[in-house]
Formats: C-alpha cells, sequence, structure tokens
C-alpha cells in the first residue's frame, strides 16, 4: 500500500475567535476585543463540549476504526481539542495516540491582517478590502500572509510525508477549515472556486470529519465534514461536485 489506510481530517472545536467574530457580524460593528495571537486563541465552552463528544463517540468505535497516528496543527485550538477527545476517551477505557505536532498544519497565514474582522480591514486597510474583493478569497494575498496555494503546498508536503511514513495505517489530521479545503482541493482534483460552492452548501462545521480511504493506490473521499457524533443524526454523504 502507498498511502495510508485512512485519512481523516478533522477541524478543530469551536474557538472564542469563531465566537467573537460571529457575533460582531451579527451585531453588524467592527471590534470584537479580541487580544493576541492567532496561534494562541483557545477553545469556547462549546468547543470543548464537542471535543468532548468526539472523544466519546471514539471510545465506542471498534479498534479497527480508531486513529493509529495523529498529527495535529501548532495552534492551541487544535491542542486543546486532541487533547480533550484522548482524554475522554481515556476516562472512558480506550487509549488513543498521542498528537505529533507539525508546523506546516496551521491555519492559513493573514499576515498584517491576522483576526481581523471584514470591517477591520475595511476600516484599516481599506486598499487590502479592495484587493480582497478584486482577487478572490483564494487568490487573495494579505501584506505578510498566503493565497490558498500556498497553503495547499504545506499540505501536499504534509500527505506526502504521511503516506511514506505511515503507509496502510489509519491517520487523524486535527487542524483548521483551511487545511481541510486544501486537501480536497489536492485529494480530489477540485478548483477552489469550486470547493467555494462546495463549502457554501456543506460548512466545515468545528469538529466535523473529512474521511478518506484508501482504493486502487490513491484515496477516495467516504465523506465530507460529517457531524454524526455531535447530532447523531447521518453521516454527511461525500460531495464530488
Amino acid at each position: 500500500m502507498d498511502t495510508v489506510a485512512q485519512l481523516t481530517i478533522v477541524r478543530h472545536g469551536q474557538s472564542t475567535a469563531n465566537v467573537a467574530f460571529a457575533d460582531a457580524h451579527a451585531r453588524g460593528v467592527a471590534e470584537h476585543g479580541l487580544t493576541g495571537r492567532d496561534a494562541d486563541v483557545d477553545l469556547s465552552p462549546l468547543g470543548r463540549h464537542q471535543a468532548t463528544q468526539l472523544g466519546r463517540w471514539l471510545a465506542t468505535r471498534p479498534a479497527d476504526e480508531r486513529p493509529e497516528h495523529v498529527v495535529c496543527s501548532p495552534y492551541l485550538r487544535a491542542r486543546q481539542t486532541w487533547t480533550r477527545v484522548a482524554d475522554t476517551a481515556a476516562s472512558l477505557g480506550v487509549t488513543l495516540p498521542p498528537a505529533e505536532i507539525d508546523d506546516r498544519l496551521v491555519d492559513r497565514l493573514m499576515g498584517d491582517l491576522e483576526l481581523l474582522t471584514p470591517l477591520m480591514i475595511a476600516e484599516r486597510f481599506p486598499a487590502e478590502a479592495h484587493r480582497l474583493a478584486a482577487n478572490g478569497l483564494y487568490a487573495y494575498q494579505p501584506p505578510g500572509g498566503e493565497t490558498f496555494d500556498h497553503v495547499a503546498a504545506r499540505v501536499r508536503a504534509v500527505l506526502t510525508d504521511l503516506n511514506t511514513r505511515h503507509a496502510g495505517r489509519r491517520v487523524w489530521v486535527v487542524a483548521h477549515d483551511a487545511v481541510v479545503i486544501a486537501a480536497r482541493h489536492l485529494l480530489d482534483e477540485l478548483p477552489f472556486v469550486d470547493l467555494d460552492t462546495i463549502v457554501a452548501t456543506t460548512p466545515i462545521a468545528n469538529t466535523s470529519l473529512t474521511r478518506y480511504a484508501h482504493a486502487d493506490g490513491r484515496l477516495d473521499l467516504v465523506e465530507f465534514a460529517a457531524t454524526t457524533h455531535l447530532t447523531g443524526g447521518h453521516h454527511t454523504a461525500p460531495s464530488r461536485q
């Protein structure tokens, strides 16, 4: 086997920034009250609960469906997610692998625009707001930041290493929605414009699972942004738009 047996990508649980951005948008204001670095944003109470639910769900899965190797973004919210997942499973008698930290799995780097809401960008960097509108979300490169092509290059390198080092094993990646989008771009050979349409229909929810399985020498999508472990409903069907 020349790839991992399964690749499951988990978006981190809801963060305090997710809450603050949503609240600022709902109130139509620019400021969100956040300080510090994006890398240090932690989980919200709901995010901790989501990670707990995922840990409980994993503890109920057969051993041959649980991860054999876990790799995680260095960002606090991602590390907290897996720690809580693993601790919850351990409290139920199930041992999950510790997470290996990989700096290439960080969220999309926004440079000078880090942790700025759209209204904050419009007020402080009006020229950048115009550039973003003109170039589009995926092609736009903020000052000191990345385009999605840059994110995809990082994720490609991670996937290559995982396939080389962990071929035939079940691997979980705990990271960010940008990493999920980059993985779909690479593994499903989908243009970013197509992914924009898919994500508009099926958002990459916090603690959702995107899973691939080995088939005929490649990784095929099994489910996208699934939240069964959070809702008790049915898995989200694979989207091949």
